[in-house]
């Protein structure tokens, strides 16, 4: 079949590859000039590593799974509150690989023939038909396809074509900075995965290695107005936690604003009705944007390229809005539960005052082995 791929991200490439792969004809529409993936770091849990498995993609990204004692989380000062064996938690489930994205992105890519990729051209709409889908850039048709996979991310056009009743995307009120560094000598170990959290105002410090020489960290906090830039954002979270355990202002100081990224946490207001509408189907943020909290937005958008891999086999241009409904009733309800539990999970770190209180009191009544067992079943999903 003819396939059509918009948004070179990391899920769209992954399905492209699969798709590719299987013997169909496919086109990847990038809106940039070049491929690429800027950011920092970014954590692929358990599952997502056996989605990049049934692509064929996933060795490059166990090379840097996460060694680390110990994980969980701890008041600001660095005390634990939820702190889990990693390494029981990786023997019971497998480990967390924590990647830079630009390394990521270049191993996903590596497979795609040269010919098989766009650059700047930007898609502006889709034009179904009984017999296929038409691609229009730029007010003129530059592909026709048999099936067309939008993978143009949070703010995705097409997901607004597709369902114009639809919300949309809703900020959380939290302020999302990532930055990362070389690895300190000396780093106090126990802080050296995991995150901190601040019950007085809900703001949270994370820290993760990325392989042995560097350190990937962010933080989560309030956010009034629209986010600042690099520079104010992080004399804002010097200032906010100056009171903190000294490493957290020693890695935020340490990192060049230049390294730093700043967000406004989005999501999906609502759920959507479909990842699929006849020929065209969704993946990855543009079917389910959610909140960090979870660590499980690559990993879905892996999932959906896996499944539309495994359910586009064999498919022949007859057999494809059938085939897509399968990827939607295999991938919709997992996706949207993830979705509701990133929201919680971040409701729950955000609290403050009484509940953030009792929040903490609750989480270092919870046994250490429970504890383990309950981050398995994180990284699991």
């Amino acid at each position: 079949m003819r396939i059509v791929v918009v948004g070179a991200g990391l899920g769209g490439v992954a399905a492209a590859v699969g798709l590719h792969r299987l013997g169909h004809e496919v086109t990847l529409f990038e809106r940039g000039a070049e491929l690429r993936e800027a950011g920092t770091g970014i954590a692929i849990m358990p599952n997502g590593q056996r989605a990049l498995d049934e692509l064929g993609l996933a060795d490059d990204v166990r090379r840097y799974a996460m060694r680390a004692g110990h994980a969980g989380l701890r008041d600001r000062r660095g005390r634990p509150l939820l702190v889990v064996d990693v390494v029981r938690a990786q023997q019971e489930i497998g480990a967390v690989a924590i990647v830079e994205r630009a390394h990521l992105h270049r191993w996903l890519r590596a497979p795609l023939p040269a010919g098989l990729v766009r650059t700047a051209t930007p898609v502006e709409r889709l034009e179904p038909d009984p017999a296929g889908v038409s691609v229009i850039s730029g007010g003129e048709p530059v592909a026709r396809a048999d099936a067309v996979i939008a993978a143009d991310g949070i703010g995705s056009k097409l997901r607004a074509q597709l369902f114009p009743g639809h919300p949309g995307l809703r900020r959380t009120g939290r302020m999302d900075l990532r930055g990362m560094l070389p690895r300190p000598a000396g780093l106090a170990t126990d802080l050296l995965a995991g995150q901190l959290v601040d019950r007085r105002n809900g703001a949270m410090f994370g820290l993760f290695p990325v392989g042995e020489e560097r350190l990937y960290w962010f933080t989560d906090s309030a956010l009034h107005g629209a986010p600042p830039g690099a520079q104010e954002a992080r004399r804002q979270m010097l200032s906010l936690m100056a009171d903190w355990h000294p490493l957290v202002a020693e890695l935020i100081e340490a990192t060049p604003a230049a390294d730093i990224y700043v967000d406004a946490i989005t999501r999906l207001a609502e759920p959507l009705p479909s990842y699929v509408a006849g020929r065209i189907a969704l993946l990855g943020d543009a079917a389910h944007a959610m909140p960090p909290d979870l660590g499980q937005g690559a990993s879905q958008a892996f999932e959906d390229a896996a499944a539309l891999t495994r359910h586009l086999s064999g498919a022949e241009p007859a057999d494809v809005a059938e085939r897509l409904l399968r990827y939607d009733a295999e991938r919709r309800p997992r996706a949207n539960r993830l979705m509701r539990g990133a929201s919680r999970q971040s409701r729950l770190t955000s609290r403050t005052g009484a509940a953030a209180w009792l929040r903490d009191v609750l989480l270092r009544a919870v046994p250490s082995r429970l504890a383990t067992r309950q981050l398995a079943a994180l990284w699991h999903a």
